[in-house]
């Protein structure tokens, strides 16, 4: 990991990159399958997981409540709850993270009360959780908030946690897999309605079944039979390849003109990406091993909508956006998940991005946006910012530009990959929270990278 004096990357833009890359354990199921752990009364072990930042906060978080971590090489971790001690999570602690709120799942599970503060992580809206809250509140919980403090305070009303039906209003994935924690252990069958649909929740729910528990889909909903414990399974289970990572890859080797094989990729997991670098004209082909993506042509403008799953993904964007700077004609990104992730917007601009805000036409925002729309008075000055235009292609030039957010980030180190000249990239420490070694696998790639 980097120290405050080297969190940045100078790179000597103007390459094509090529070559082969393997791409790590996801983040979004490692975090998860961890707090699950807490869940049980012996060690469980997991296989192919990152060397990164989130991870290594979230350990911290769990040694802190008692219990045992311990990497044993090879991206292996054992997690060992059978110490685990405490309900109540520290503030420094939660703030740098975002997933701290799962935590109740165990918490209540095991003490029937959790302490917990405002989750931190990457600030791309105002990621209400209150959701959640009323999640919470279907499976029997009482919770109160101390604005003085920043503290949610749970406890649960029964003995043990009650089987609950409860419907999204909007798809959430961290609700749905904070639903699974809960039901997993509570008493009697539970239902997720209108679950999100994400094959990292999939895997969290393989985990958990591979466990002893009794989870399956059914259509829209989650269906769960509480059971009184969890055994570790008989091998230590492998988290499935970050599709987000092979995105990033995928992008930078059409962006640069390059030619990249992604080992690890999964073509079922990318349906949706892969059908609109069909449209653009990206090249790609599919095999046991992973993916390979080429330029063979000049790429074509689109239009594309982020959406829950299956649809394209939020954190697909920002990389996407770089990737149609190179595109021949005016391309448009709407945001429907978050509000605020165009951050990089201006930071593309200082590496000479064609850019623009254009204010979207909505019939019913309400059902458009995930995020919450409170008053409608205050529709156009939330939405103003929710809709970009891409002018290619447009040759980019080397800049100091800083990272916003981690998918931002890692967007901001393609863009100056491929921008002529030498570019700094402050504040990689954020870029270091999902990705493992990207400098060294840009660098495998024929990128000129290096930290400083």
């Amino acid at each position: 990991m980097s120290t405050l004096e080297e969190n940045a990357y100078c790179i000597q833009g103007g390459k094509t990159l090529h070559g082969e890359v393997t791409v790590s354990g996801a983040k979004n199921v490692v975090l998860k399958v961890l707090i699950a752990a807490l869940l049980f009364d012996e060690p469980v072990v997991f296989t192919n997981v990152p060397v990164i930042r989130d991870i290594l906060e979230l350990t911290h978080l769990l040694e802190d409540a008692g219990v045992k971590v311990k990497y044993n090489g090879d991206h292996e971790i054992h997690v060992d709850p059978r110490g685990f001690h405490s309900h109540t999570v520290d503030l420094l602690r939660a703030a740098k993270i975002r997933v701290s709120f799962m935590l109740f799942a165990p918490f209540l599970v095991k003490f029937g009360k959790a302490v917990i503060p405002n989750p931190g992580g990457c600030r791309l809206g105002a990621r209400p959780i209150d959701r959640q809250i009323e999640l919470l509140t279907a499976f029997g919980v009482s919770t109160d908030y101390d604005s003085s403090t920043g503290y949610y305070t749970s406890t649960c009303m029964t003995k043990q946690l009650e089987g609950a039906t409860y419907k999204f209003s909007k798809q959430t994935h961290t609700g749905t897999e904070l639903g699974l924690l809960l039901a997993v252990r509570a008493r009697g069958r539970s239902v997720i309605e209108n679950a999100a649909l994400e094959p990292e929740i999939d895997d969290l729910i393989d985990f958990l079944n591979k466990s002893g528990a009794k989870i399956y889909r059914q259509g829209s909903s989650i269906v769960v039979d509480g059971v009184s414990h969890l055994r570790a399974p008989d091998r230590p289970h492998r988290i499935l390849a970050d599709r987000n990572e092979v995105v990033t890859f995928a992008c930078a080797a059409l962006a640069s003109k390059g030619d990249i094989i992604v080992h690890g990729a999964i073509a079922g997991q990318l349906s949706t990406f892969l059908s609109q670098l069909d449209m653009i004209g990206g090249r790609y082909q599919t095999s046991n091993a992973g993916i390979r993506f080429w330029y063979e042509a000049p790429l074509r403008a689109c239009s594309i909508t982020t959406a829950p799953e299956p649809g394209f993904m939020t954190d697909w964007q920002a990389p996407w956006a770089v990737m149609m700077t190179q595109a021949e004609g005016v391309s448009t990104i709407h945001e429907t998940i978050f509000e605020n992730r165009f951050g990089y917007v201006s930071e593309l601009r200082r590496l000479g991005a064609k850019i623009h805000f254009r204010l979207p036409v909505v019939r019913d925002p309400h059902s458009t946006y995930q995020f919450n729309i409170k008053k409608t008075a205050a529709l156009e000055k939330l939405i103003k910012k929710q809709m970009i235009d891409i002018t290619g292609p447009t040759p980019l030039h080397g800049g100091v530009v800083n990272v916003t957010d981690l998918r931002a980030g890692a967007t901001l180190v393609i863009a100056a990959c491929i921008a002529r000249g030498e570019s700094v990239v402050n504040g990689v420490s954020i870029i270091e929270r999902g990705y493992e070694h990207l400098e060294q696998k840009l660098q495998k790639l024929g990128a000129d990278i290096v930290r400083v």
